[in-house]
């Protein structure tokens, strides 16, 4: 049977009113997806922030233990650097002291030098006369030594007992050398500073220093073979041997 003309009406409305509510419950979920997206995004955005934030941390963290550990170190090296700077003003004021001590020395030593040279030079004056050139040069070197400023303290008391050495090694030695008596060449032996002799380069002459009247003597011949002898052995031209030279008789004692 035909549906009455207001059946099909009511029914047309609903049709029409339930698609009016779909497209209305569809807009709604559209709109609940847009925004559901929307917060992911915001959320995904504030993670990224987050993990952005969270890496600045770790690098800053990291950062700050690198810088600890240098801050550590710098300690270290600070209190090396004070215990060296401690030993260093420890060692200047002993250096200083020293100072002080070796200008104390330099003071007390310049007086004895000049006084140790003024000795050498008036023995080698009262010396048997061997070098005596030699000697007294020796000896104005070291006057003129003394008023230099340019050496030290050191050098100057080196020379002084350089000389001094010489002296003694004078007294313990045998030596032989071409030089001038009165004005001719002659050659001496020297036997310790007990003798002094000499020949003339023919041979011919022969004679030893006097110590008791400061004069030279004559010798005679016989006195050759033994005197030639003694200048071989001193000029290492012959083999040490004992040998016979003549020697000033001593003075009695007043």
């Amino acid at each position: 049977m035909p549906m009455p003309l207001r059946t099909r009406n009511i029914l047309a409305a609903a049709v029409i009113s339930a698609g009016v509510v779909f497209g209305a419950q569809a807009a709604d979920v559209n709109t609940a997806l847009d925004k559901g997206e929307a917060r992911a995004s915001k959320a995904q955005k504030s993670q990224q922030r987050i993990d952005d934030i969270d890496s600045d941390i770790r690098a800053a963290e990291r950062e700050y233990r690198g810088v600890m550990k240098e801050v550590e170190g710098l300690e270290v090296y600070n209190q090396q650097l004070d215990k060296q700077l401690n030993a260093q003003s420890e060692e200047l004021t002993a250096i200083e002291s020293s100072i002080e001590q070796v200008t104390l020395v330099e003071r007390q030593i310049t007086p004895l030098m000049l006084r140790m040279i003024d000795a050498i030079d008036q023995f080698v004056s009262a010396d048997v006369p061997f070098k005596k050139e030699e000697r007294a040069k020796r000896v104005e070197g070291l006057k003129e030594l003394m008023g230099r400023s340019d050496v030290t303290v050191a050098e100057k008391y080196r020379k002084v007992m350089g000389a001094y050495q010489a002296e003694i090694d004078y007294g313990r030695t045998i030596e032989s050398y071409r030089g001038n008596l009165e004005g001719r060449e002659v050659d001496f032996l020297r036997v310790g500073r007990i003798s002094l002799v000499y020949q003339s380069l023919d041979g011919n002459e022969l004679g030893v220093y006097n110590t008791a009247s400061n004069s030279w003597e004559m010798l005679d011949p016989s006195y050759k073979s033994k005197i030639m002898a003694g200048i071989r052995i001193a000029r290492e031209q012959a083999a040490p041997d004992l040998i016979k030279v003549p020697v000033a008789a001593p003075q009695e004692a007043k």
